[in-house]
Order: structure tokens, then C-alpha cells, then sequence
């Protein structure tokens, strides 16, 4: 079935792009994943005297325990006092101990953000005079390691648990009410629900380590599960376990009395109740993720928690009620196959949900991007990009199934295909088969009929039918053979239709995916948004341009800032060289490896060279020690003579993928 593109569908089509660009282009500030915009003392500085405290300034409130903000000495011990004071909105600080010497201090910090994702950071300031320092801070990347793999895929479970659940269900009371009493029907919601509760019982227990230690011995730690119970997480998993219960209070009633009960005022006035409760039930149970997540935080959450809501109730339609309906072709009994009117009904509920999910996603992209340079500017906005093409590209397969739908509806067009399919490929085995089983499906009653009459069976021999006549047990026996071989010759009929066949296969397409799609939404949640990584990019440009200004005034100290990417997985960020006093003879140096979002970023290799090219001199390399997260330093580096010299780092991210990157600068 075609449908020509008319004036009305081109404007519209023009509107939406219009309404994208306009949503896109004017963005204001929001953020969700929380980012380090200020420190006091700042990174890389060098102060007279130790300070009182150590204060952190982030882009959003945070959630902070007694080991949120660490600052450890040059021998590694700690000199906080471990009582994280909330100094301003959303400025954090911590009291140093008295008597503090000379040094290289390190500051490390780990909280969670208003978007209940853990977010982790470390840098260094010194106290007199630059040192060497033993200090070490682990691993600062929060949220990651074998905790944070499990972590992610409890979300993952939780969200195919709550997609099949609600979408099943909505499939079974909005398109085929008869597939309550399908079995397979039954144990795929029942499957969705019994995910869901445990996604989200393991996600309670996950979430203490999660976001503190990250330590797989943490799990079980009931002190910090009883953190977790006080947390806006906590709480919202918690709710989410309560709702859950009375989902299964309506599954109960769905699958019992509904099923049970006779067509009817009576049914349908129970189907518009399980309608009205089921609707509330799957809202409060998206609520639970909108509430704690990247819509409760940042630019209009008012207006972004209920949008968020809509969307996974859009996606839950779409997506569970397409596997409902796969399940439905492939398992539901041959006595009860799932009707055409029933699969033109899924088609309608489906193009509203894409619909839905087109316009609630349109906002969530602007909230959460704000810009068009962010789509590839930052890891958010590719994996956007990712999504939206799964996304066309299930809408492309969902056209064809379309096509698949309005033959089955239509049986004037179904006889036409099947018609000029058999002119275009005569004698087609597959084709006369059906037509085979077809005419003899129709043929068997009369047969029947005529051997019941005569006391013997089409496929039983008289014999056989006249001492089961005698034998009670073996005449038991005969029918439920005789009903068996009429069960499978109606399902060859069915699995016939090319029709039924041709959309079996792309709504199996459409499944293949969607799970695809689920896994790539999933990470998309746990990554920081686009809008927050952008802003802490340019609050760590601007704090390392105030700080350059500084040290070039009070001392002719140089720094130099150099953007790289080794081509691999995690291979972009920004490094910082500062030497110091920049002139000719022995020099202190100081490197710097920042990912784009402005965090430490610590990586195997770092190594420096100096050549000035006019007096064919160099490259005089450099190798300096490394001293804590993301900061490398070098003493006695020798220039012996000024110039326009070519400064040349060499950063390595992994085994295989490393780059140099180089900048002039007049030494001396």
C-alpha cells in the first residue's frame, strides 16, 4: 500500500524542522551532571602560606559525605578535617588542620550530583614552593569499574523490565483483548515485571558503592544502604518497589478476571478501570526515574519532569507493544491467532507514540544540548546522534510493517498481492502449499463429519476407530492425536500467508533494534549532558587563562595550553605546560592533562621536548615524574639560550594511540 507526500505533510514536515532549529538555536544555562567551575586555592597555583580550608565551587548543588573532599599532604596523609561545610549555594569547603609546611598538596573530591550520578576530581596547589608528592587519589573515575558495569546494567534491566511491562499490557487492553488469555502473553508481562522488581532491588543495593567506594565488598554494607534509604534515589527506587506492588495487583486482575469474565457492559466497564489504574500506575512508575534523574535538575524541571514522563510512556508503548505483538505472531495457539483489526489498532497506538516520542525528544535534546557544536563537540551529542539513527531507522523498518499491516487489513489487497505474487513466480512451492493446506483445511469438516457418521475417523483406520469406540482411554487418546494434527495443519496455513510471514520479519527487525537502541539509551542517562561538559570546558579555559595572566605578571612564568586527540576511545583533552621562570638556565616544569570537561585526567605517558629550530638546537627532551592525577612535573629543565623555542608534548591515552602536539613560545 503507497501513500503520496501531500502539501499538508510537506508543511508539516517544514514546520518540525522549523520548530528543531528554533528550539536549538536559543539556549539558556541549565545543567545535570554536576562540574567543577572554581577552587580556591586554584589549580596549579602556588601560595605563600597554607590556608584555612580548601573550598570547591560546582556548576549545581551537590550531595557530600565526610570523605567528599580530601586534601593530603606531600607524604600522602590527610590534613582535613573531614567536615564538608556548605560555604554558599553551591560552594562546598573543608578546614585544614593548623601548622601545614611547604609543598605539594593534592585536593581530591568525589560527590553526587542533583542527577544522582557520582561525579570525581583531583588537582594540586603548593604551598611555597612546588614538591614532589606521594600522594595518590585511585582512580577518580566515579561511577566506573566492575560497580559501576553492574550499576549500568541493573538500569538496563530496569528499563527493559518497565518497557515490556507497561507496553505489554497496553498492547493487550488497547489492541487485542482476546491475547489476555494467551499464555505467552501472560509470562512475557509477568516477565517484564518480575525484571523490573529485581532491576530495581539490585539497583538499591548497588547504589551505596556506586556512588562512595566503588568497591565490589560495599554491596552488602547495610550502613550504607541505610544512606542510600535518605538520599532523593533512595527514596524514588523505594517508591518505585511500592508502585510495583500494585502492578501486580494489576496483572492479577488483567490476566484473572478480566479474562474470565463474558463479553460484555460488565468487561468493558473493567477494561476502562484497568485502562485508568494501569495509566496512573505506569506515570508514577516513569515519575520514579524523572524525579531523581537529568529532568529533576537544571533548566525548567517543572516542565522537563512531566515531558520525561511522556516520553517513556511513549517509548514503552511503542517499543513493549511491538514485542508484545512479535510474541504475539510467533507463540500465540493457532486456534488464537492475533487478528488483523488487532495489528491495524498496535499500527495506530504506535504512530501516536512515535509522535510522542518525537516531540517530547525534540525538548529533551534542546534542554540537554542547547547547541548545534554540541551534537559533536561532546560525548553526549554523539551518542544523541547514535540514537537518533536508531530511532529513523526503526521508524524506516516500522513503515514496511505498515505496508505488511494494511495487506492483512485489507483483503482486497492481501488477494492482490498474493495473486500477482503467484503470476511473478509460478509454481512457487511455498504459494501452492498454502492453497494445498488451505483447500483441504476447509474440506476437513465435511470429512469429519461423514466419518463420525459412519463410526471411523479420516486419519483412523476402522479398526482402530472401532476398538476405541470399545476403549474409553484409547479413544481419549485418538482425539487429542486427531486434535494435534488439526492444531499444526492450521498453523502451516497461518505461517502460509505471505502476508503474516513478510510481517513477522520486520516486526522481528524492529525488536533487533530496539535493543540496540534500549542499550545505547541507557549510557546516554549515566553520560554527562552536553550543556554541563561544554560550560566546565570553558569555566577550566577561563580559570587556566586568569591563572596564566597571573603568573606571567607576577613573574614571567609561561603556559601553554594545547587541545589533543589521540584518535582512540577516551582520546581527547586538553594539556597544560607551565615553566618556570620561563628564562635561560635551570627551569621548573609543570604538566597538566585535563579531559574536555575540565577533570584531572591521568594517562601512562606523558613526554616534553624544546627545540629552537633557528640555531638548529633540540629537541632537548624531557621526561617529567609523575606526581598525582593528571599532573606531571620536571625540575632543572636547562634552556641555554633564548629564542623562539617549539615546545612539543607527547601524550599517550593507551597502549596504541598517542600524538604529539607542539606550540611556540619565546624563552628567555
Amino acid at each position: 500500500m503507497t501513500r503520496t507526500i501531500t502539501p499538508r505533510l510537506r508543511t508539516l514536515v517544514l514546520l518540525f524542522l522549523a520548530v528543531t532549529g528554533a528550539l536549538l538555536a536559543g539556549a539558556g544555562p541549565a545543567s545535570a551532571h554536576a562540574a567543577l567551575t572554581g577552587s580556591d586555592p586554584a589549580q596549579g597555583v602556588v601560595v605563600p602560606e597554607a590556608p584555612d580550608q580548601v573550598s570547591l565551587t560546582f556548576s549545581e548543588n551537590v550531595s557530600m559525605n565526610s570523605n567528599s573532599i580530601r586534601v593530603l599532604d606531600p607524604q600522602g596523609k590527610r590534613v582535613d578535617t573531614a567536615k564538608p561545610d556548605n560555604l554558599s549555594a553551591t560552594t562546598y569547603g573543608v578546614q585544614l588542620k593548623s601548622g601545614l609546611g611547604k609543598g605539594t598538596y593534592t585536593v581530591a573530591w568525589q560527590v553526587v550530583s542533583a542527577d544522582s550520578h557520582p561525579v570525581a576530581g583531583a588537582y594540586t596547589f603548593s604551598v611555597g614552593a612546588p614538591s614532589k608528592t606521594v600522594a595518590s587519589v585511585g582512580n577518580q573515575d566515579a561511577g566506573g569499574g566492575v560497580v559501576g558495569w553492574l550499576y549500568g546494567f541493573g538500569r538496563y534491566l530496569s528499563y527493559a523490565g518497565y518497557i515490556v511491562l507497561v507496553g505489554g499490557a497496553a498492547f493487550v487492553l488497547a489492541c487485542w483483548q482476546r491475547g489476555s488469555g494467551v499464555r505467552a502473553l501472560q509470562r512475557l508481562v509477568v516477565g517484564g515485571w518480575l525484571t523490573l522488581t529485581a532491576a530495581t532491588l539490585w539497583l538499591l543495593l548497588l547504589r551505596g558503592s556506586y556512588t562512595t567506594s566503588g568497591s565490589v565488598g560495599d554491596i552488602f554494607d547495610l550502613n550504607l544502604l541505610g544512606q542510600v534509604l535518605q538520599t532523593k534515589p533512595g527514596a524514588a527506587l523505594v517508591s518505585r518497589l511500592l508502585l510495583l506492588a500494585a502492578a501486580a495487583l494489576f496483572i492479577a486482575v488483567l490476566f484473572g478476571a478480566y479474562d474470565k469474565r463474558e463479553e460484555g457492559t460488565e468487561k468493558r466497564d473493567l477494561a476502562f478501570g484497568l485502562a485508568i489504574g494501569g495509566t496512573v500506575v505506569a506515570a508514577g512508575l516513569a515519575a520514579s526515574w524523572a524525579m531523581a534523574e537529568h529532568a529533576s535538575t537544571g533548566l525548567q524541571p517543572g516542565i522537563a519532569m512531566p515531558v520525561d514522563v511522556i516520553h517513556l510512556l511513549a517509548v514503552a508503548t511503542w517499543l513493549g507493544g511491538l514485542t508484545a505483538l512479535l510474541v504475539a505472531l510467533y507463540r500465540a495457539p493457532a486456534d488464537t491467532p492475533v487478528e488483523s483489526a488487532a495489528v491495524r489498532r498496535f499500527s495506530q497506538v504506535a504512530f501516536a507514540s512515535v509522535l510522542a516520542l518525537v516531540g517530547t525528544g525534540i525538548y529533551q535534546s534542546w534542554r540537554q544540548l542547547g547547541s548545534w557544536s554540541a551534537f559533536t563537540d561532546t560525548t553526549y551529542g554523539e551518542l544523541l546522534l547514535v540514537k537518533i539513527g536508531l530511532v529513523a531507522l526503526l521508524v524506516g523498518i516500522a513503515s514496511v510493517s505498515r505496508r505488511w499491516t494494511g495487506r492483512l487489513a485489507d483483503p482486497a489487497a492481501a488477494a492482490a498481492g498474493r495473486s500477482s505474487g503467484r503470476n511473478a513466480a509460478a509454481g512457487k512451492q511455498s504459494v501452492a502449499e498454502a492453497e494445498k493446506e488451505t483447500v483441504k483445511a476447509s474440506a476437513a469438516p465435511k470429512k469429519a463429519s461423514g466419518a463420525r457418521a459412519s463410526g471411523t475417523s479420516e486419519d483412523v483406520p476402522a479398526g482402530k476407530a472401532a476398538s476405541g469406540a470399545d476403549d474409553p482411554e484409547r479413544a481419549a487418546q485418538l482425539a487429542r492425536q486427531q486434535a494435534a494434527k488439526d492444531v499444526a495443519r492450521q498453523k502451516r496455513v497461518r505461517d502460509a500467508d505471505p502476508d503474516r510471514f513478510g510481517l513477522r520479519r520486520s516486526v522481528l527487525a524492529e525488536a533487533g533494534v530496539a535493543v540496540v537502541l534500549l542499550a545505547v539509551t541507557t549510557v546516554l542517562t549515566q553520560t554527562e549532558p552536553g550543556r554541563t561538559e561544554l560550560d566546565a570546558k570553558a569555566a577550566a579555559s577561563s580559570s587556566s587563562s586568569s591563572s596564566s595572566s597571573s603568573s606571567d605578571s607576577s613573574g614571567g612564568a609561561l603556559t601553554l595550553d594545547m587541545s589533543f586527540d589521540t584518535g582512540g576511545k577516551d582520546g581527547k583533552g586538553v594539556v597544560r605546560v607551565d615553566l618556570d621562570p620561563a628564562t635561560v638556565g635551570s627551569n621548573e616544569m609543570h604538566v597538566y592533562v585535563q579531559r574536555p570537561n575540565g577533570r584531572a585526567f591521568d594517562i601512562p605517558e606523558v613526554k616534553v621536548s624544546f627545540t629552537l629550530a633557528a640555531k638548529k638546537i633540540g629537541p632537548l627532551p624531557v621526561a617529567p615524574d609523575h606526581v598525582t592525577t593528571g599532573h606531571w612535573s620536571a625540575n632543572g629543565v636547562q634552556i641555554p639560550m633564548a629564542g623562539d623555542w617549539t615546545v612539543s608534548v607527547t601524550v599517550r591515552t593507551s597502549d596504541i594511540d598517542q600524538v604529539t602536539v607542539s606550540k611556540h613560545a619565546q624563552i628567555g
